[in-house]
């Protein structure tokens, strides 16, 4: 009977529009959640007979129900927190993060960026999962396979200095001193220095100081002199110099620096560390030797000053703290001023995302539907780049589904008064009897 199909029929859009209901409820309770993806719920219609039977067309369906409920993968607003660990993707793919999830243990997929470190030095997400990702090795590259990555909490060791370079200007118009390099009277007897500061085998500073002498017989040639604080060395007298090192500079009639020559390469014994501390001078690549000679020091006309100067070692250090740049590269931050590469964050690609099963906390699983995960880095092969110091915000529009929550009621209140009807007109047969 046609009325008692409208009222099951009713019934069938009551849990239809109920589900639906509860999806928009679901939404709009994550309107905050970091990395949250909307979903919304795929309606069909059903029919109380078979498709096969050759029954006419004109007979009624028998309702609605919900076929399924779509997760919608589209980009949610990023915004920026300052908080070094704090990462999102601008684009498609997902973090990896690893651990026992409600009793189900191995690899999920999250867009929810807020990292830290744990006591141990592990990267974790707000679950303490571990974050995954290719870990840097002592040759500067980075692991082809994924692993969790993990901070060294310990100090990291002092490196001694083994080349300081300088960039600068020495004035062309200089006169050359009237009486030779004295090591006991360097600046009166000298035309321009710089000093820097280095590091010995065991992270000490000490200051080297650079004198820069014009020559009276060579036209563009000036000579170098490197001088120690004597009370630094081993058997040094303090409050005296010593030179540990010394060469020549020429330069073209262009300004450019010709060539390097050293006549005294440096050879440092520190007090209490490793005697015979070689370091380098770098002045930039001579024309003669085929280089650029921009990248060093020059003779122009004009004063004479430095551009800037650096030297490769450093003290020890103590953890600081943790950063993540744009390429998803983690460094670790030390109190010496160093900035050591941890590993890169991995980004996985599925080849659908709607299929990827939700398990909660923020987390996705792989499932057949959404195929195996493609690992890889941030920026590539389609991944979305890394966006640091960042949070992608969920991707909810809280109008909209403040609308769909009005449709959804409205169709519940319908379908209720289909059933109503459905009643009233089976009362109406009830009554003819009497």
């Amino acid at each position: 009977m046609s009325v008692l199909n409208a009222m099951y029929s009713g019934v069938a859009g009551i849990a239809a529009e109920g589900d639906a209901l509860g999806v928009v409820g679901d939404n709009i309770s994550n309107t905050n959640t970091v990395g949250f993806k909307q979903q919304r719920a795929i309606f069909e219609d059903m029919l109380g007979h078979s498709i096969t039977a050759g029954t006419p067309p004109t007979l009624p369906g028998s309702g609605v129900k919900v076929a399924a409920v779509e997760q919608m993968f589209t980009q949610g607003s990023l915004s920026n927190t300052g908080v070094s660990t704090d990462v999102a993707l601008s684009g498609d793919g997902f973090f990896v993060v690893k651990g026992n999830v409600d009793g189900v243990a191995g690899n999920f997929f999250t867009r929810a960026g807020q990292l830290k470190i744990d006591s141990t030095g592990n990267l974790v997400n707000p679950d303490n999962l571990n974050v995954q990702g290719y870990a840097a090795l002592p040759n500067g590259t980075m692991s082809a396979s994924i692993s969790s990555l993990k901070v060294p909490t310990s100090a990291i060791p002092a490196k001694a200095s083994t080349e300081m370079t300088v960039t600068a200007n020495l004035n062309a118009n200089a006169t050359a001193p009237t009486v030779a390099f004295a090591v006991a009277n360097p600046t009166q007897t000298s035309n321009f220095s710089t000093s820097m500061t280095v590091y010995d085998s065991l992270g000490s500073a000490h200051s080297l100081d650079v004198y820069f002498v014009k020559s009276a017989t060579t036209p563009n040639s000036w000579d170098y002199h490197v001088l120690a604080q004597s009370g630094d060395l081993a058997g040094g007298t303090p409050g005296t110099n010593t030179e540990v090192g010394a060469g020549t500079l020429a330069f073209t009639t262009d300004g450019a620096l010709d060539s390097n020559t050293t006549t005294t390469p440096i050879a440092v014994d520190f007090v209490g560390a490793t005697p015979g501390q070689a370091i380098a001078t770098n002045f930039g690549n001579g024309v003669a030797g085929g280089g650029t000679w921009l990248d060093g020091i020059t003779q122009y006309a004009g004063s004479s000053n430095i551009s800037s100067q650096q030297q490769d070692g450093y003290a020890s250090g103590d953890l600081s703290g943790v950063s993540v740049d744009n390429t998803g590269v983690v460094r670790g931050m030390y109190t010496n001023g160093q900035k050591l590469a941890i590993g890169q964050l991995a980004v996985a690609k599925f080849r659908s995302n709607e299929g990827l099963g939700r398990a909660g906390h923020n987390l996705w699983i792989e499932t057949r539907d959404s195929g195996s995960a493609a690992m890889g880095t941030g920026g590539t092969g389609g991944r979305g780049a890394v966006s640091a110091g960042a949070l992608e915000m969920s991707n909810v529009d809280l109008a909209q589904q403040f609308v769909d929550l009005i449709a959804h009621q409205r169709a519940f209140q319908a379908d209720s008064k289909t059933i109503t009807t459905a009643d009233e007109m089976l009362q109406e047969l009830v009554n003819l009897k009497r």
